[in-house]
């Protein structure tokens, strides 16, 4: 076993040669040891609360924005399950006392619990204030918590903001139990001092220099050395361990804790970091991390001159995913998106490349060109987008099935487009929104001109909302003929926008407009029951004949909301239309987009007896086998087959085989654009039922299409 040659030995080893020359400084002695120890328990105190306050702080600062970051997307949609999940996982971490969520008036969103029994209360606590006010990361304390807060945005909109209050009384205990330790440990050193100064006064008064020297060396020195490390860390440098500490004593061991205690800070404070500035599910750098460096980029390129540009990649319908296959498929399709992309970006961006995720199924890259060579940045991201539209747009398999997304990519370049981050960043986004616009799965580089279509666009959707309660929105009815005989069997409803100031607005735009906003779910319904309306009085008003059905256009979102058989079915029942009467038009797109999903549902509107009809039929990528797996009652030749039938043999024989193929499944086929007489007459003769066109008959509104009957 080592000996241990402690501090009581080295002052007996002192003092029996000093004991003598140290007798007349032992009252010295007594006060200066009294004053020391004050001292090293003020500036151990101090330094030990200041930096363990600082370390909690910046640590709820970081949990915080992290549960902030979190917590984005699932208030937005106002999902109470996420948010509770969310918060019940930060009520686990060590420390933590409460999390409220709270929307923008300071309202309780969710406390963490199942019951959520605060739910919809006003947060009136004394800190509640400030919070509610806070527009960034905002800590408070009392004596017991610290409270740490951050709002939740979407852009510039508050969504509201969460706020996590951590127990201080662990932190106090933790620091006056080590304090208690030091002042036993300084007061045991003190009497062993004492003890050993008292037989070194019998010894010789030459060695009391001596004896102050070592006392300097042994003890005073490593208190300096620890208080130094304290001052240190309390600035930020956690990982300042005290120089001394090799000694194999008291003081030794309490300089290699300190120096443990520096590197536990400094370790957290990097996991802390890594945190902040990572993306927990891809592993990128995350809107943070992306932001300072491009700050630090530009500041760089301002200095020495040179190019980047930015590319804001969004995956097309990634709702879609979420919804029908749960959000764990949602986070495999990131993920595999995520690496995707970033073998990309290695192969092509070059080494200054740098990709982030922005949040949700936002993904941005910088790539950089070099100082002498003009355009070279818009070359390499002209040509990584390209390759990321091509890569992003093959097939990927989640769960066992084959799920097709597109990617739309916006490319905005420095310094052609902006001069700042905040320009720059803004700009991708417009060029990214242009870019679905366009049709998706495309990219766009970024124009100033695309402001101006920004506006018009935000505009127009201002405008259309509450359009249809202004009676500016109102419904037209083109005439379906039966061709066997040429008798009206019934009309398509379609939606006109009459603007007070721009006049007819094209449906092609405004269509556009509510499908992106989500208007489409409010106006979809609202036109499918003046349809329903509008057919019941058709019936009234010729009791004696055939009654007419009506087709309404169903959106891709309507379809993908779930909900269309309920308002199909609240619809009938409450204008008295039957079933078989309605038919429902979707686009093939639409469809093909997820076949389970979409299968199911137009299973139960045909098990209510309303008729499905797949509209544009031939345009989509599915072809004719679509027709054996998805449950339709008709199909609509899209005119673009129709306009050719008469002069190009390819078109009468796809419109041919189409006839043919759909009339084996026993389903209906519907000729559009017919504009001449030999259209009709030819898909008369290949057994077409049904045709509709400017030569038959051109869209009216409601009462002229009334007329039209009782002539």
């Amino acid at each position: 076993m080592k000996l241990r040659a402690g501090l009581q030995a080295k002052f007996l080893a002192m003092m029996a040669a000093a004991c003598l020359v140290v007798t007349v400084l032992i009252a010295m002695l007594l006060g200066r040891q009294e004053r020391m120890q004050i001292e090293v328990v003020g500036i151990s105190r101090e330094a030990m609360r200041d930096t363990m306050a600082e370390s909690l702080r910046r640590h709820g600062e970081g949990e915080v924005a992290q549960l902030a970051g979190s917590l984005t997307n699932p208030l937005y949609y106002f999902d109470l399950d996420a948010i509770g999940e969310l918060g019940r996982a930060a009520m686990n971490n060590p420390g933590v006392r409460y999390v409220l969520v709270y929307d923008s008036d300071g309202n309780i969103v969710h406390d963490g619990s199942e019951e959520i029994p605060s739910y919809g209360k006003r947060m009136d606590d004394a800190m509640a204030a400030q919070v509610v006010r806070a527009q960034r990361l905002h800590a408070q304390w009392t004596e017991t918590t610290l409270d740490v807060s951050a709002p939740i945005k979407i852009g510039q909109q508050r969504l509201g903001g969460v706020r996590v209050g951590y127990d201080l009384k662990a932190m106090r205990a933790y620091q006056d139990g080590a304090l208690d330790k030091l002042r036993k440990r300084l007061d045991e050193l003190g009497r062993r001092q004492l003890l050993w100064v008292g037989v070194l006064s019998l010894g010789l008064l030459a060695l009391g220099g001596l004896m102050l020297w070592l006392i300097q060396r042994w003890l005073v020195n490593p208190i300096r050395q620890l208080a130094d490390a304290a001052q240190a860390i309390e600035n930020g440098q956690f990982d300042s361990a005290p120089a001394g500490g090799q000694g194999n004593d008291e003081v030794g061991d309490l300089m290699r804790a300190f120096g443990r205690m520096s590197q536990s800070l400094a370790r957290h404070d990097r996991d802390i970091r890594r945190m902040a500035y990572t993306d927990a599910l891809t592993g990128l750098a995350n809107r943070l991390a992306f932001r300072e460096a491009l700050d630090q980029r530009l500041l760089h390129l301002r200095n020495g001159g040179g190019q980047l540009a930015l590319l804001f990649a969004d995956i097309d319908d990634f709702k879609r995913v979420n919804d029908t296959l749960g959000h764990d498929a949602g986070d495999e399709v990131l993920l595999q998106f995520a690496q995707r992309i970033q073998q990309t970006v290695a192969r092509i961006g070059g080494e200054h490349a740098l990709l982030a995720r922005f949040g949700g199924d936002e993904f941005v890259i910088l790539v950089e060109g070099e100082d002498d060579r003009d355009g070279e940045a818009r070359g390499i991201a002209s040509h990584l987008a390209e390759v990321l539209v091509g890569e992003l747009g093959q097939p990927i398999v989640v769960h066992d099935r084959q799920v097709f997304l597109g990617t739309s990519v916006g490319v905005t370049l420095y310094p052609e487009d902006a001069s700042g981050a905040t320009g720059l960043m803004k700009n991708g986004d417009i060029a990214m929104y242009q870019a679905k616009v366009a049709g998706k799965n495309c990219y766009r580089f970024y124009s100033r001109a695309m402001d101006q279509a920004v506006e018009r666009r935000v505009h127009l959707e201002h405008e259309l909302r509450g359009a249809w309660d202004r009676g500016e929105l109102s419904l037209v009815y083109q005439p379906v003929y039966r061709l066997a005989d040429g008798a009206m069997v019934g009309a398509e409803a379609l939606l006109r926008w009459k603007h007070p100031e721009q006049g007819l607005i094209a449906p092609s735009v405004f269509i556009d407009v509510a499908e992106q906003s989500g208007l489409i779910e409010t106006l979809g319904p609202q036109v499918l029951r003046a349809a329903c309306e509008d057919a019941m009085a058709w019936q009234k008003a010729r009791p004696d004949a055939e009654p007419l059905f009506v087709s309404v256009n169903v959106s891709p979102r309507q379809l993908r909301s779930g909900d269309l058989p309920k308002t199909v079915a609240d619809c009938l029942h409450d204008t008295g239309l039957a079933p078989h009467y309605l038919h429902l038009e979707l686009t093939e797109t639409a469809v093909i987009g997820d076949e389970i999903h979409a299968s199911n549902l137009l299973a139960r509107l045909r098990a209510s007896g309303v008729k499905v009809w797949l509209d544009d039929f031939g345009t989509g990528f599915s072809g004719l086998s679509h027709l054996r797996r998805v449950p339709v009652d008709g199909v609509k030749i899209d005119r673009s087959f129709i306009a050719d039938v008469l002069r190009d043999p390819d078109d009468l024989a796809l419109t041919t085989a189409i006839i043919a193929m759909a009339h084996s499944l026993g389903i209906t086929v519907v000729a559009e654009g017919v504009e001449k007489e030999g259209q009709y007459a030819v898909l008369r003769e290949r057994g077409c039922d049904l045709a509709q066109g400017y030569w038959l008959g051109h869209p009216v509104n409601a009462q002229e299409f009334r007329a039209l009957l009782i002539s």
